[in-house]
């Protein structure tokens, strides 16, 4: 099973990098584009702090958003706010986050997500991880995709290359590293067969539509790099 501890404190860890980076910004920057479409860096730093008290929800037991409509407003809701507001609340939803996985519990069990996905208990502090830092990339203020931690990278991978597998608008695509090292497979079964070879972060920005979003990828069998849904 995954070491929640471990990921815990990678959560922490990457928190932390979050509002030392974000405390350098004022109030303009915050309502300046991100590199998510139709999003400033406000409605990003509202999204980590309602996505934070969405998880406590998910471990005690109530649904994760009460709607979609209902998270998207609270995110419009909170998107303007001062640059100090903003802080507050990524500190304090943060650290609920934190004391609701600090009881004893049982990490084995199902619990249930958005949109019905389900998942263990143990692997929601590794999705928190992964919304701090994809997140903290997509504010644009200097943290590359080439700046997460290497064991990030290399799970998150995994899991995208998973979230991909056995979609039928996907070929089959292996994915490796420049020196031909094998790092995962993804994808359906039909269709022309790709193998794509790279950076790790830029085998992450394919498969997490960021960054050049596989541009500097070399398609080494296969006609082109494959166009992926929306995450």
């Amino acid at each position: 099973m995954t070491d929640h501890v471990h990921d815990l404190r990678s959560v922490r860890e990457a928190t932390d990098r979050l509002l030392t980076a974000v405390a350098k910004l004022d109030n303009a920057a915050l309502a300046e584009e991100s590199h998510l479409p139709g999003w400033t860096r406000g409605h990003i730093l509202a999204h980590l702090a309602r996505n934070a008290d969405a998880l406590v929800n998910v471990f005690e037991g109530r649904p994760m958003y009460e709607s979609a409509s209902a998270r998207d407003a609270d995110i419009e809701r909170d998107a303007g706010r001062p640059l100090e507001e903003h802080l507050t609340d990524l500190r304090d939803s943060a650290a609920r986050f934190i004391a609701t996985t600090e009881p004893d519990q049982d990490w084995s069990r199902t619990v249930e997500l958005r949109n019905g996905v389900t998942d263990l208990a143990a692997n929601v502090p590794f999705r928190r991880w992964v919304e701090v830092d994809l997140h903290h990339v997509d504010l644009n203020i200097g943290y590359e995709l080439s700046d997460l931690p290497d064991e990030f990278t290399e799970r998150e991978i995994a899991f995208l290359a998973d979230r991909w597998s056995g979609r039928p608008e996907v070929p089959p695509v292996t994915l490796q590293y420049s020196d031909g090292t094998f790092v995962a497979r993804t994808g359906g079964t039909e269709g022309t067969p790709v193998t794509l070879s790279g950076a790790g972060d830029d085998l992450l920005g394919w498969l997490a539509g960021r960054g050049l979003k596989g541009a500097h990828l070399a398609i080494e069998a296969g006609d082109a790099l494959p166009e992926l849904p929306p995450l």
